[in-house]
């Protein structure tokens, strides 16, 4: 009887001191590839979400970051450049789906045209939005290199008429666009009209020249 008993605990000692198999180099290979596919898959992730947000980040072009771009109204109408001027508000859809493209003028025509931002909710631009009659935006008024006023346009504009516009004011050119307009976010200005001044939510032409 105990030489059985030894026996069977010989042979479970044997059992724990044996070696588990040895994996086959197939298996290797095989986990090998899968973890490698698993590291490519989240590069490739991570390379996509890095991109998105580069892309998003550069193209994000703010109305606050144009108006604190803005040469001062003042300074723009006696500087002996021309200047274009953008009568805008913070609500305006159209106003900030045009924001990247006029970021985009700004950069062609560094240093040679003026840009400047109006906030039609400002009060301090009243007289400026009843001289121009600004009854829409974005309103734009294209202005020669002595500060007067020579074509204005309302609404949604497309970037290549603007630059041509811009590149006529430069080399005091007709502009070739006079007679833009576009989608545009309705205005009336918060003031009582005298009937001594024109009411600028009268004015119906859509282009001023």
């Amino acid at each position: 009887m105990r030489t059985v008993a030894r026996s069977s605990f010989n042979k479970s000692l044997m059992s724990l001191n044996t070696p588990d198999p040895p994996i086959k180099p197939t298996e290797l290979s095989v986990g090998k590839r899968i973890r490698n596919f698993i590291v490519v898959l989240v590069a490739i992730a991570l390379s996509v979400a890095l991109f998105l947000g580069l892309r998003t980040q550069s193209g994000a072009v703010s109305l606050a970051s144009l108006s604190a771009q803005s040469i001062p109204l003042e300074v723009a109408l006696n500087n002996s450049k021309p200047t274009l001027i953008e009568f805008y508000a913070d609500w305006c859809t159209v106003c900030q789906k045009m924001a990247p493209d006029i970021a985009q003028l700004e950069q062609e025509y560094a240093d040679k045209v003026n840009f400047v931002m109006l906030n039609v909710d400002n009060t301090k631009w009243l007289p400026e939005i009843l001289k121009y009659r600004v009854d829409g935006i974005p309103h734009f008024v294209y202005c020669g290199k002595a500060g007067e006023a020579i074509a204005q346009a309302i609404g949604e504009q497309p970037r290549t008429v603007m630059a041509s516009n811009l590149t006529a004011l430069l080399n005091d050119a007709p502009l070739p666009y006079t007679s833009a307009s576009g989608k545009v976010s309705k205005y009336e200005a918060n003031v009582v009209p005298s009937s001594e001044t024109d009411d600028p939510r009268l004015h119906s032409s859509q282009v001023v020249k």
